[in-house]
């Protein structure tokens, strides 16, 4: 009698081509709800009248969960399942509940019910940002050295293709069937990924961590501590890597074309659903193949040479859209669905194909340079961690770029919009000759120009310069007279219309990196000024609620606890008045002190090389 056996489940992670395919799969379900909700939602929000400023809104709180992930790190780390693996185990929860949270949204009616829908929404992004961290978590663990290149370039292409059918993909779809349909193939798509990560995915084990006494939860704290202390140390070390967290804070070119604007102005043209998916598919897909040709051309000519080209060419096609729209007097955002609507150009049409194939071709070029130069300047003894905090200080500045333009477009028209889109886009340019990495005494030098840029660097060659507390100083002090400024400057123009969307947007930026900057400094201080960390802890805090004040309404609203209109508003000048006022005395404390905490010990693992600098 023959015996019956199962056959023996294949494992992706097992060979080079299947970790290739997995972890391409797997950013694919990070990029669909980003496509989903930029592009999907936010153009049949248009198309019911929901107006810019308010899509602005609701992407830019899409996007907050990214800037906070890091978070998330410790507590991924610490828990775990080891049958079903550490961290497989997280990212079958996360895409479970991202796809629970979704099917949730299927019932409710836009745009009546557009608080509770982003409310949503937002604890859905929070899973997808737990599901990056523990993507990259198992690539960092199963991902050969001489494989890494060519695996994030099919991630990053993977995240893509995510986007495009979440966005395009939905759009040409629900020409076929009502919306709320596509809400199933979006789900669909993400549970598809889920069966192959249990199915055909099995994690190497990872041994028993010791975590000594004290529960997990108590570890977990405790190696967020020490992340914030390793971050602060590694983004004051060195110049290259300080000038990198401005860097990552300011929007890396004109972004409008690439976020709500775009479907926004698309649908005022009178572009049905399959035209708009059209035209994210076909951006999605030239963003995809020119991101990889980015990165190879920066590795040739000079990454910080090529970041520079790449950025100011950003600004051309927002440039001409501009112009054509301006040429035929399409000035202020219409209402598609009471608005009467005159002849649209076919110029017009022309012109926003050219441009959005134009810049999402010139915003691909960037996004392959600007990781590889980010990763130039990062620490290799907390690689994680640094590089990690980069990418979500930038998904920092997609939220606010999207808050702010949606707002100035509905008051300033689409023209101004972005014409200070391309300004504020260029700002970053002062700060990438900084961006260069600092090599150790007696290194050997590069042996090319184009290598100059990125020279090949041996583990450890990056450490503290010895500048790192002026560093330190100098943006305490920098941010604390902002935040002094920030009061007065809504006294005076608080109520101008024409003003309060830049004005929101600068404040709200100069309260988020205060408030970073303290929570990462206040762990620095934690044994050597004990009350002093407490302090700046609490003051931190109070910055963020104060920064996203409107976000707080608007979710208490969407689960049915509003309170009266005069209880917000009278919070707002409060808050105004009293916090930032205080972050920024707090700061300028913070300023006046040594900070030999950063100068006495080594980054890290303690292995910063000799040489390193033990005191100002």
């Amino acid at each position: 009698m023959t015996k019956f056996s199962f056959p023996v489940r294949p494992n992706l992670l097992a060979s080079r081509t299947g970790r290739l395919v997995a972890f391409f799969l797997l950013y694919v379900t990070e990029g669909i709800p980003l496509g989903f909700a930029a592009t999907a939602v936010a153009t049949q929000l248009r198309r019911s009248g929901v107006g810019p400023a308010e899509i602005g809104a609701f992407v830019g709180l899409f996007y907050l969960p990214w800037a906070f992930k890091w978070a998330l790190g410790p507590i991924i780390d610490v828990f775990g399942w080891r049958r079903m693996g550490h961290r497989r185990g997280w990212i079958v929860l996360a895409q479970v509940m991202m796809s629970a949270t979704l099917l949730s949204t299927v019932l409710l009616k836009l745009p009546e019910q557009m608080g509770l829908f982003t409310a949503i929404l937002l604890v859905h992004n929070v899973f997808g940002a737990m599901q990056d961290v523990a993507i990259d978590a198992l690539a960092c663990n199963t991902l050969k050295k001489e494989e890494r290149g060519l695996a994030n370039g099919m991630m990053f292409s993977g995240a893509y293709i995510g986007q495009m059918l979440g966005g395009g993909g939905v759009l040409l779809l629900s020409g076929y069937v009502p919306f709320a349909v596509t809400f199933y193939f979006v789900t669909g798509t993400i549970l598809a990924v889920t069966l192959v990560v249990l199915l055909l995915m099995r994690e190497p084990p990872m041994p028993e961590r010791d975590i000594g006494e004290g529960s997990r939860l108590k570890v977990a704290l405790g190696e967020m501590h020490a992340f914030s202390v390793n971050a602060f140390r590694s983004f004051f070390g060195t110049r290259g890597a300080f000038a990198g967290v401005f860097f990552s804070l300011l929007p890396p070119g004109a972004m409008c074309l690439g976020l709500a604007l775009q479907s926004s102005l698309a649908v005022e043209l009178g572009m049905d659903d399959d035209e708009v998916g059209r035209l994210n598919v076909a951006s999605t897909i030239t963003s995809a193949l020119f991101c990889v040709l980015g990165g190879f051309l920066s590795d040739r000519l000079g990454r910080r040479k090529t970041l520079f080209a790449y950025v100011t060419l950003m600004g051309l096609p927002v440039l001409y859209m501009m112009t054509v729209l301006v040429k035929h007097g399409w000035f202020l955002p219409i209402n598609p669905v009471t608005d009467a609507r005159w002849p649209v150009p076919q110029e017009l049409f022309t012109a926003l194909w050219v441009a959005s194939i134009v810049y999402a071709a010139f915003q691909g070029l960037m996004y392959g340079t600007r990781s590889a130069i980010m990763m130039d300047v990062t620490n290799p003894a907390v690689a994680g961690t640094q590089f990690t905090a980069y990418m979500a200080l930038a998904n920092v500045a997609i939220s606010y770029s999207a808050v702010w333009q949606g707002k100035v477009a509905e008051r300033w028209g689409y023209p101004a919009t972005m014409m200070a889109d391309v300004v504020v886009g260029l700002v970053c340019l002062g700060l990438i000759p900084l961006l260069k990495p600092t090599r150790r005494s007696g290194a050997p030098a590069p042996v090319s120009t184009a290598q100059e840029e990125s020279p090949p660097m041996p583990e450890g060659t990056m450490f503290l310069d010895g500048g790192a507390a002026r560093r330190a100083r100098f943006a305490a002090a920098l941010l604390g007279m902002a935040c002094l400024a920030s009061a007065p400057a809504w006294s005076l123009f608080g109520a101008d219309q024409s003003v309060e969307p830049i004005l929101t947007t600068l404040s709200a930026l100069v309260f988020v990196a205060s408030a970073l900057f303290l929570l990462a400094g206040g762990a620095v201080l934690r044994t050597s000024a004990p009350i002093l960390s407490r302090v700046v802890t609490v003051v931190a805090l109070a910055l963020l609620v104060t920064a996203g004040r409107r976000y707080v309404w608007m979710l208490l609203n969407a689960v049915g606890l509003g309170l009266p209109e005069q209880v917000p508003a009278m919070v707002n000048d409060v808050l105004l008045l009293l916090v930032p006022p205080i972050g920024g005395v707090v700061l300028l404390v913070v300023a006046g002190r040594s900070w030999n905490e950063l100068t006495t010990g080594h980054v890290a693992d303690g292995n910063a090389g000799p040489g390193a600098p033990t005191s100002t």
